[in-house]
């Protein structure tokens, strides 16, 4: 059948068809017609089917005409059917209807209780370019479907600088439905924090923990000693993990005391007593450390309570903080070790007792061997400690393990310790150059350069070692292990390193 034919009969099924037939003909003219068969679809817009008038709005998306479309899709938009509004809405899209009838349309969609309808208005008003009906739009801040929400999220944040939205904004922070308050929140610059302080220390006490989250967070910027008082407080009544846990982490970067008694509740439970560790670390207070004790030594604590324990008790740098870690090395736990591990590399960071340092010393090197879980954790925790080098050279003479290898060598680097004997690393350094791991020639190329500089002592068979630099300046499968071969021919040749 050719178009002409299809076009005539579309147009009598049109007239006289059955609803079916009515529908299937809509459909085709819209395909297939002509600019001025889009006026004809009009006329059938108010047909008495829904399925009918579905079909027309789909016709005109198709025909391309936006003057025919203009009469009849704003209308369609708010038909009685879902279908209709749905496929009238995509239509004007399609389009690319606008003026006030049209923006009005998709307004009241944002309201439709379809989400496809709400997804669809705001498509079309991000198309358009404007906001639309702005309480509409910020409350879709708060709708249970994520496509719906990330596009008003994203539209909210186009036009947040309009007065309009962000009065709405403001509103909706302070007493919007408690999805809407916390994406609002989050939207919001944060110099309207102090505009916002009385309705977020209100939150605090919000029915909905998400609130109760979000306002937190905005008052972490605050510090006066009312806004203090107030997240204590919220903290000391908290009764939801997810709060709990929030707050916790918040008072202790304060280093609040007042968390010891709560943050003792919280330390046995399985999710939150991590930040509670935390919180009792930072809080530094006699109690808070005899919880911290008992919480390390505790069996019945998930590992990674422990292991937060013993890093708090690091950090928190009491008289006994060495002795009560050191036995936690070995402990069965992983994550426990791990946690003895930060602890201790907290406190070398702080300077430890002289009549510590080779205690712990000997400690974490042998555990850099014993530990191939916290090699680069246990190896930074070694920076700086000098005691460490010699059992570090045995380390790097003996050790079968490449990882490990790389690691004590790199303690040896001249950057991180030296003492009497560092004149002869030299030997270590240049050995590891022909090593078959990668990353431990990149530390002995490494090592090599700041030893060159740092002593200004010129090497033995220095020809030789030229030109296994310069093959490994070329050759090296890595990048930075060719930039550290380079840089130890810049040394090598006395002329510092390169510029950057």
């Amino acid at each position: 059948m050719g178009s002409e034919q299809q076009i005539a009969f579309f147009l009598r099924a049109l007239r006289t068809g059955d609803t079916w037939g009515r529908a299937a003909a809509a459909k085709g003219l819209g395909k297939v017609g002509r600019d001025e068969h889009a006026w004809v679809l009009v006329e059938s817009a108010d047909d008495s089917a829904p399925e009918v008038r579905e079909a027309v709005a789909m016709g005109l998306g198709r025909s391309g005409v936006a003057e025919a479309g203009r009469t009849v899709l704003p209308a369609l938009m708010g038909d009685e059917d879902p279908w209709v509004r749905r496929r009238a809405s995509r239509a004007a899209i399609r389009l690319g209807l606008d003026g006030p009838a049209v923006v009005d349309a998709y307004s009241r969609l944002l309201r439709d209780p379809d989400h496809h309808l709400r997804i669809n208005a705001l498509d079309g008003l991000a198309a358009l370019g404007v906001p639309g009906d702005v309480p509409g739009l910020v409350a879709l801040l708060g709708d249970p479907d994520g496509a719906v929400w990330g596009r008003a999220r994203a539209l909210v944040w186009r036009f947040q600088d309009a007065p309009a939205v962000g009065a709405e904004l403001i509103r909706t922070a302070e007493q919007g439905a408690p999805d809407a308050r916390v994406q609002a929140l989050q939207l919001l610059p944060w110099h309207s924090t102090v505009r916002l302080l009385d309705s977020l220390v209100t939150g605090l006490r919000d029915a909905a923990a998400q609130v109760r989250i979000a306002v937190t967070r905005r008052l972490l910027d605050i510090e006066d000693a009312h806004t203090q008082d107030a997240l204590v407080g919220a903290l000391e009544d908290e009764r939801d993990a997810n709060v709990a846990d929030f707050l916790l982490d918040a008072l202790g970067r304060r280093g609040e005391e007042r968390v010891t008694v709560p943050a003792t509740r919280w330390i046995t439970h399985s999710t939150v007593g991590p930040s509670a560790a935390y919180a009792l670390g930072a809080a530094g207070t006699r109690t808070a450390a005899a919880v911290l004790r008992t919480a390390l030594i505790d069996p019945t604590l998930p590992g990674r309570t422990r292991a937060a324990a013993a890093k708090a008790v690091g950090e928190a740098g009491r008289w006994d903080a060495v002795w009560l870690l050191l036995p936690h090395l070995d402990d069965p736990d992983g994550e426990v070790r791990a946690g003895a591990v930060a602890g201790l590399d907290a406190l070398v960071q702080e300077g430890l007792r002289l009549w510590e340092r080779h205690a712990v010393a000997e400690a974490l090197v042998a555990h850099l061997v014993a530990d191939p879980n916290t090699i680069w954790k246990t190896h930074n925790a070694l920076i700086g400690l000098a005691e460490a080098l010699p059992a570090l050279r045995r380390t790097v003479d003996r050790t079968p393990s490449a990882e490990v290898r790389a690691a004590a060598l790199s303690l040896l680097d001249t950057y991180n310790a030296t003492d009497e004997h560092t004149g002869q690393d030299l030997a270590r350094f240049v050995h590891a150059l022909d090593d078959p791991d990668e990353t431990v020639r990149f530390h002995a190329a490494e090592g090599l350069a700041h030893w060159l500089a740092d002593t200004g002592t010129r090497p033995q068979n220095e020809e030789r070692l030229r030109a296994r630099l310069t093959a490994l300046a070329s050759d090296a499968a890595e990048a930075e292990t060719r930039a550290a071969a380079d840089e130890a021919l810049r040394a090598l040749d006395g002329r510092g390193p390169a510029s950057s």
